[in-house]
């Protein structure tokens, strides 16, 4: 009889230890996902620039600064290896393309451009497409780091040799409010 309790228990035991290490597959496979998701988002807005800069050196001829820093953005950014360097990058380049927007504001016809338009209106949407795939990122990171500190998972996180992951975090000079004048 004791023998029976003993073998049910670790079979329980094995049962549960197979559960939790299926769980932290899972939630390391959406972390993974997730930043894929970031890494897709980032290359979609990289591919759009070169079609915004052809459709901007048509009027600003003369502003060809701002297309040099807006390409060589773009390059450290498709180039970048590792969540670190990709948000600096990107960072980079979300500061080259609001100078290249700002500077768009000096030609009405460029504004006006269905080209301009369209790709104004594409950017954007792949902001808010990267915003959100932030979000689901640091979302799939919570759902992780719960796993490994809360009891017993922090048990079984030992037995695997999870850790604790970092969040993406935002960069100083983005958490800076604009400053706006008129």
């Amino acid at each position: 009889m004791i023998e029976w309790i003993i073998v049910a228990f670790a079979g329980l035991i094995l049962l549960v230890g197979v559960i939790y290490y299926n769980r932290f597959v899972v939630l390391s496979n959406r972390i993974d996902n997730s930043l894929s998701q970031i890494n897709v988002q980032l290359k979609r807005r990289a591919d759009l620039i070169p079609n915004l800069i052809e459709t901007v050196k048509g009027y600003a001829k003369h502003e060809k600064g701002i297309m040099r820093e807006v390409n060589e953005a773009r390059k450290a950014l498709v180039s970048a290896k590792g969540v670190v360097s990709k948000m600096k990058a990107n960072n980079m380049l979300e500061g080259a393309l609001g100078r290249l927007f700002a500077i768009a504001e000096n030609y009405p016809d460029l504004k006006a451009n269905t080209n301009f338009i369209e790709l104004q209106r594409e950017l954007s949407s792949t902001e808010d497409r990267v915003a959100y795939a932030r979000q689901n990122y640091n979302d799939s990171i919570l759902s992780y780091n719960n796993m490994v500190q809360k009891i017993p998972g922090s048990i079984f996180a030992g037995l695997y040799g999870r850790k604790v992951k970092e969040y993406l975090k935002i960069a100083e000079v983005e958490k800076k409010t604009p400053k706006v004048s008129f």
